[in-house]
């Protein structure tokens, strides 16, 4: 994820991404609020979340949206674990003001082992390690959850910080999860991947948007779906050095 609001999870290519939309499991879960399920939550449900495996949406108050009553990030990973550990592989917090090109993210996820304990997403200072902050998205794997909830149940984890993204940034740290590997520049202290600048900033894999709202969502769905200019050909086709390979 890069400073303008949006994350991308590259790294080397750790087993063949071929068929990764049927191996590669999603549960999405978005944190929202009784207000917003009119002017934002129901377009996510109408646009990018029907891509996920499992969607969730987490509120203050249970409704037949259907929401689930609770609006804690650490108490809703805990309800996850609970419920649908062995639904997915991977588990992906949001906000309501995001859009998520689900593809890119599980191919990204697809290169890597969801029993290992990582997680990804925006990378943020002012702890040690660093923590991934919520708004466009981090995601944990199915080991990086299961250690996060040990972590909290043994006392090795706590609520240190009012914001959440920093408490369970810091059990992470603690419970030895940790990002996938990417050098990082000293000068750039809010990027973990390595800075480029100018037209090739931005991944051809982008995962997430932040600061999204209702007709927004739509356009991206638009220019993500269904608009392609005539004769454009891909810069890079992972399915390609997939076939050449086999």
């Amino acid at each position: 994820k890069n400073q303008s609001g949006s994350f991308n999870l590259l790294g080397e290519n750790k087993k063949s991404a071929a068929n990764s939309s049927n191996t590669t499991r999603i549960l999405c879960w978005i944190m929202t609020g009784p207000k917003n399920l009119e002017s934002r939550t129901k377009h996510i449900k109408q646009t990018w979340a029907k891509r996920c495996n499992k969607v969730l949406y987490m509120s203050s108050v249970k409704t037949d949206f259907p929401t689930v009553e609770l609006n804690k990030t650490i108490r809703a990973f805990q309800y996850i674990h609970q419920h649908h550990l062995d639904e997915a592989d991977w588990f992906l917090k949001v906000d309501d003001d995001t859009f998520v090109v689900v593809e890119n993210l599980r191919y990204s996820l697809s290169k890597y082992d969801p029993e290992k304990p990582l997680y990804s997403g925006r990378f943020t200072p002012f702890i040690s390690q660093g923590y991934m902050s919520g708004g466009a998205g981090y995601v944990l794997s199915k080991e990086a959850l299961r250690r996060f909830i040990k972590g909290f149940k043994s006392g090795e984890c706590t609520h240190f910080s009012s914001i959440e993204d920093i408490a369970l940034g810091k059990c992470m740290e603690t419970m030895k999860v940790e990002p996938p590997p990417r050098p990082r520049p000293w000068y750039m202290i809010y990027d973990h991947y390595t800075p480029v600048e100018g037209p090739s900033c931005c991944s051809d894999f982008v995962v997430s948007f932040h600061y999204i709202y209702a007709v927004q969502l739509y356009v991206l769905e638009y220019m993500t779906y269904h608009l392609r200019p005539y004769g454009y050909k891909y810069r890079f086709n992972p399915d390609e050095n997939t076939e050449h390979h086999n």
